[in-house]
C-alpha cells in the first residue's frame, strides 16, 4: 500500500484563475495517493492542496493539439479548470489516483461497518436469549386449592 506522502507523479500543468479574465496559471502538481498539491510561481506563497476526500471527480477531458483540458469536480459542486500537455497525462493520473483513494475509503467503512456488526451480534444474541428463556417464577409455587365434595 503507498504511504500518503508518496509522490506518484510531479510535474507542470496549468489552472485557470477564478479572476474576471480566466487566465492560465502555471503550477508545479505534486500528486500523491490522498491529494494534489499546487504549487504557485513564487516561491513565498503557500501551496493549494485539494484532497482526494473533496473531490467528487475529474471530469470535462478535451484534447487540442498541444493541450489537455480537464475539470475537478469538488464535493461542494466547485468546478476547477486545469490544463496540461498533451503527452504530460495529468488528468489520467490524478483520475487513477482518485479512484484508489475511493477504493480504499469504501474498503475501509465497509469493514468498520462489518467490526461493528461483529461486535453487536453478540449482545444482541444474548438480549434475545434472555427474552426467549421461559421466565420462573419468583417466589415459591402455589399450591392447588383442595376441592371440597
Amino acid at each position: 500500500m503507498k504511504s500518503p506522502d508518496e509522490v506518484l507523479r510531479e510535474g507542470e500543468l496549468e489552472k485557470r484563475s477564478d479572476s474576471l479574465f480566466q487566465l492560465w496559471k502555471k503550477k508545479r502538481g505534486v500528486l500523491t495517493s490522498d491529494r494534489l498539491s499546487l504549487f504557485p510561481a513564487s516561491p513565498r506563497a503557500r501551496p493549494k492542496e485539494l484532497r482526494f476526500h473533496s473531490i467528487l471527480k475529474v471530469d470535462c477531458v478535451e484534447r487540442t493539439g498541444k493541450y489537455v483540458y480537464f475539470t475537478i469536480v469538488t464535493t461542494d459542486h466547485k468546478e476547477i479548470d486545469f490544463r496540461c500537455a498533451g503527452e504530460s497525462c495529468w488528468n489520467a493520473a490524478i483520475a487513477l489516483a482518485l479512484i484508489d483513494f475511493q477504493n480504499r475509503r469504501a474498503l475501509q467503512d465497509f469493514r468498520s461497518r462489518q467490526e461493528r456488526a461483529a461486535l453487536a451480534a453478540p449482545a444482541e444474541a444474548a438480549e434475545a436469549a434472555v427474552a426467549a428463556a421461559p421466565s420462573e417464577p419468583s417466589g415459591p409455587s402455589p399450591q392447588p386449592k383442595p376441592r371440597t365434595p
